[in-house]
């Protein structure tokens, strides 16, 4: 959901030593890189602020639906260094698929909120606010308790599936109310 936070939060962690990363782990030390972490704080406060714009940030949000899947493939790819190409080949499908999917259900909700709250910005705000919330407090699970972030993770993508067909629906509905109907004098 927030790539850039994400990346520049995990490299504060690796630099700062909150967390130590395992043998097997030790390819994220480039997160911790002062030029990666420069872009990704520099990108993270743009989103930040694109985020909580009404319209822009369905625009940041269509950009950012290829580059989150890809980003989030080639991060799985750089974790796992030295394993054989097929389980490198899984690892970045599942975790493309699954920023694809998170990215997919956020970009819905939003153009929806967009759509329908009579409160703008204000909703806008605080669905930018919770999901910048998660995404860096997820990151705690993520390093002290993987079990429990993945639990999260699965919890949230049967959320998102059972809530994908409504939200599809409830958009199709929305703009077939404002198209004009046969013979009215909108034509």
């Amino acid at each position: 959901m927030n790539l850039y936070a994400v990346v520049f939060v995990s490299g504060l962690a690796i630099r700062f030593q909150w967390v130590h990363l395992t043998p097997q782990l030790a390819s994220l030390d480039s997160l911790a890189h002062p030029a990666v972490m420069a872009v990704a704080g520099i990108l993270y406060v743009v989103e930040f602020f694109a985020d909580k714009i009404p319209w822009i940030d369905n625009i940041w949000d269509a950009i950012h639906t290829v580059i989150r899947p890809l980003a989030a493939a080639f991060l799985a790819l750089h974790v796992l260094g030295n394993q054989s190409p097929e389980i490198k080949i899984i690892a970045a499908l599942i975790c493309g698929t699954f920023a694809l999917t998170s990215h997919v259900a956020k970009a819905g909700a939003r153009l929806s909120t967009n759509l329908v709250s009579p409160v703008e910005p204000f909703s806008n705000i605080g669905l930018s606010l919770a999901e910048d919330t998660l995404a860096i407090g997820a990151l705690y699970f993520v390093f002290y308790h993987p079990y429990v972030a993945l639990g999260i993770v699965l919890a949230l993508l049967a959320a998102i599936l059972y809530l994908a067909p409504k939200l599809y629906l409830a958009i199709r509905s929305f703009f077939r109310k404002r198209r004009p109907h046969p013979g009215s004098l909108n034509e």
